[in-house]
């Protein structure tokens, strides 16, 4: 079966074919860093990571880089608030970044571009555009000409006419009109010094959206199969970029735009502005990340998913029914020679194709738990052959596929091994108050028993 999946520029579900056989490039746009990463980033993340994972999975070779946006007016303004240089800012917050995001199992980007790395690349961008008459100098800025590009609006769907000056949208009386764009940001008093660099129009610093245009080029060439990011993003980023990049090159930025849903608070968008997000660092002190990228899996990327501690907490009991059929598994399983078994064959073929289906996530999950219930019906049957392959594919399914990482079962210290040593014996005499006593001593310390028919036990950290 194809790869379909969902292009925002045609707003339909399209067969995935890339410009060059089993070669995939892909650009997501990356954080600001002014600030923590917070659970709105990490859904993007974890949503364009799972469908590398799929490609990966389906033979394709990807080439995946992902920008920070390392100078901005945030990062000027927090940075004044702190008194500390922008760059230094900066990297105190892509730092944060990788120490947060390494936590949910997201793999690592090809390509990690810098927007301070690419200033001469900028300006010459910039100055094609200039040349070509798409953008035009006032006062030592540099503005896109919105009216001069044929098809502008056509990933958002918005025409010119309709269009009201958004957050980003900087309305001012210097520009030929009030939506074209900044390119290039004449110097301000006052400002430091390490976001100022000389340009053919004086000194100054990139506008937000032609970073992303000149990055993407420069790495991943004209044109790219896969470009995406948050819902939010489609307009104006989104839509600036395919303006500038296809005025510049004359020839289609992007085959397919891939856009995610948002977070949302009791219905509400997420964002820093409405002071309604959660650092993944706060969530982290309560939830495992396993169960946090748990959570962000279950429901279509596409689709809004609203943040609550009863959903994360319905994601902790799923998973910990995961874990614990798991564990069970690997404590009879005795790593026969697997066999096909044409029940997991085409188990294997359903989960695969959930995710060709437009990288469907939530349905994925169903095939995984599907899995959970044959392990738990097979665990004592003695066919080794059945298990090992049952094995086989719950760790394709979970850790591969998915980026959930496996439970880690627990070599019980001294302290423990003697509490789990006391209640195995009182479950042999049937004392179960004192069996029941001693896994609640257990439990304290942070530890989980699964106990099998067979009379063993399995320990594992509590998630």
């Amino acid at each position: 079966m194809a790869i379909k999946l969902h292009n925002t520029l045609t707003n339909k579900k399209e067969e995935f074919i890339p410009q060059k056989g089993n070669e995939v490039s892909m650009y997501v746009c990356g954080v600001t860093p002014y600030d923590e990463v917070h659970l709105g980033h990490a859904r993007a993340y974890v949503v364009f990571d799972v469908i590398k994972r799929h490609l990966f999975k389906r033979g394709y070779n990807v080439k995946h880089v992902q920008n920070f946006t390392d100078v901005d007016d945030k990062i000027i303004k927090r940075a004044a608030e702190k008194n500390i240089l922008p760059s230094a800012l900066a990297n105190a917050y892509i730092n944060d970044y990788f120490s947060q995001t390494q936590k949910l199992n997201i793999l690592k980007a090809e390509n990690y571009p810098r927007v301070t790395e690419m200033i001469p690349e900028i300006v010459a961008f910039i100055k094609t555009l200039v040349d070509k008459g798409f953008a035009y100098e006032t006062g030592g800025d540099i503005y896109f000409s919105v009216n001069k590009f044929n098809g502008y609006g056509k990933l958002s769907k918005r025409n010119l006419e309709d269009l009201k000056a958004g957050a980003r949208v900087d309305v001012c009386g210097d520009k030929a009109n009030a939506f074209d764009f900044a390119l290039w940001k004449k110097t301000k008093e006052n400002e430091p010094a390490d976001v100022s660099w000389d340009s053919p129009w004086g000194k100054g610093r990139p506008g937000w959206h032609i970073e992303c245009s000149v990055m993407s080029s420069k790495l991943l060439g004209g044109t790219i199969d896969i470009h995406g990011g948050g819902q939010d993003l489609i307009f104006p980023h989104h839509e600036n970029e395919i303006a500038q990049s296809e005025a510049c090159t004359g020839h289609q930025f992007v085959k397919y735009w891939i856009h995610n849903g948002f977070v949302t608070i009791n219905k509400e968008k997420m964002s820093k502005s409405l002071g309604n997000f959660f650092t993944l660092r706060q969530i982290f002190e309560k939830y495992d990340p396993r169960v946090v990228r748990y959570y962000l899996l279950t429901q279509h990327y596409r689709s809004p998913l609203d943040f609550s501690d009863e959903g994360l907490n319905a994601a902790k009991n799923a998973l910990q029914g995961l874990d614990d059929a798991y564990l069970r598994l690997v404590a009879v399983q005795d790593n026969s020679q697997e066999a096909t078994d044409e029940t997991l064959v085409k188990l294997n073929e359903n989960f695969l194709n959930s995710l060709d289906d437009d990288f469907n996530s939530e349905k994925a999950l169903s095939f995984l738990h599907e899995l959970k219930n044959m392990i738990l019906n097979e665990l004592f049957t003695g066919n080794n052959e059945k298990l090992a392959q049952l094995k086989k594919l719950f760790e394709d399914f979970a850790e591969v596929s998915l980026g959930i990482p496996l439970p880690e079962t627990k070599n019980a210290d001294n302290e423990l091994q003697k509490l789990l040593d006391e209640r195995n014996t009182a479950r042999k005499s049937k004392n179960w108050p004192e069996a029941d006593r001693l896994r609640k001593a257990i439990d304290d310390k942070g530890y989980k028993i699964v106990d099998n028919p067979d009379g063993t036990s399995v320990l594992t950290k509590k998630i």
